[in-house]
């Protein structure tokens, strides 16, 4: 035989060995990505549901705010004072929200005071 196709031969088979210990390197790593990329998949199908369904749940959305405005109220101061905790604690510009957090009780105990009159009356 052919030294030059014997050496052709000895090489591809190197080259096909070191091809197949690449792949299996690869999928060793892939592993750990894997179950990321499922949740990454599973949130953007719940984006996707979200936007396909988007006027249900505002119609929902809308009738909780109409049918308990004190339970909307109280979330969102919550939601509020913890946004301004994350970006304190992140290192945020805390200034504005400091001192917006006052205004923004005071208004909504006056908005409760007069939803909590206009029930009574």
């Amino acid at each position: 035989m052919n030294p030059r196709l014997v050496e052709f031969a000895l090489r591809k088979q190197r080259l096909q060995i070191t091809a197949e210990r690449q792949r299996d390197d690869m999928m060793r790593r892939f592993d750990g990505l894997e179950s990321t990329l499922d949740v990454i998949d599973q949130v953007r199908d719940g984006v996707a549901w979200t936007r396909q369904h988007a006027p249900l749940l505002s119609s929902l959305a809308l009738i909780v705010v109409a049918s308990r405005p004190r339970l909307v109220l109280r979330l969102a101061k919550r939601g509020w004072v913890g946004w301004l905790l994350y970006r304190k604690l992140r290192g945020g510009k805390p200034a504005l929200g400091l001192i917006a957090a006052p205004l923004v009780q005071r208004v909504l105990t006056t908005l409760l005071d007069r939803l909590a009159t206009r029930r009574k009356s």
